[in-house]
């Protein structure tokens, strides 16, 4: 089962490296991770998306992560109220005739054209990774030349403050 787990982290060097290392070393496959600042200074945000057997596992995987040095605090949201969204950079292969054709595609889907040239044109579209992931579908059949992807960003909905204290930080979440 995929499992949407958060840590905020201290903001230095290598913390990626170590929190990505100790996944590789309990054999978790991460499907998506973003990493970014947060409202304080120091201190960034990691989300990641990891496919997990067992509820055990689950349970080591966020004390291994708790054990981290630069580790703040480890979340498992994936069964609460979240608001999540990935951004997906499309470049599709296209003339002029098939433009409007695919304008129409990517409308319902709230994506944007951002760059155009003579036989291409890059869409930017933001959501859920199974939207993003019907769009890139509708749009195969035109030929994607490149595609990236920023992995999954999320935190808990609005009505849902707890303020959890962190050395001499009182973050709000």
């Amino acid at each position: 089962m995929k499992r949407i787990i958060t840590a905020t982290v201290q903001n230095r060097s290598g913390v990626l490296n170590r929190v990505t290392g100790l996944l590789q070393r309990r054999q978790f496959n991460i499907e998506s991770i973003s990493v970014g600042r947060t409202e304080m200074d120091g201190i960034s945000k990691m989300t990641f998306v990891v496919e997990v057997e067992d509820s055990q596992k689950l349970e080591q995987l966020t004390k291994q992560l708790n054990k981290q040095i630069d580790v703040l605090k480890v979340s498992d949201i994936t069964d609460k109220a979240i608001v999540a969204r990935e951004l997906a950079l499309i470049k599709v292969v296209s003339t002029g005739k098939l433009r409007n054709e695919i304008q129409g595609i990517i409308d319902p889907f709230r994506a944007s054209i951002i760059d155009v040239s003579k036989d291409s044109f890059t869409v930017q579209v933001t959501g859920r990774p199974e939207k993003i992931e019907a769009l890139i579908d509708l749009l195969r059949p035109y030929g994607i030349k490149e595609l990236a992807r920023t992995g999954m960003t999320a935190f808990l909905r609005g009505q849902q403050p707890q303020v959890t204290e962190i050395n001499s930080f009182s973050l709000l979440k």
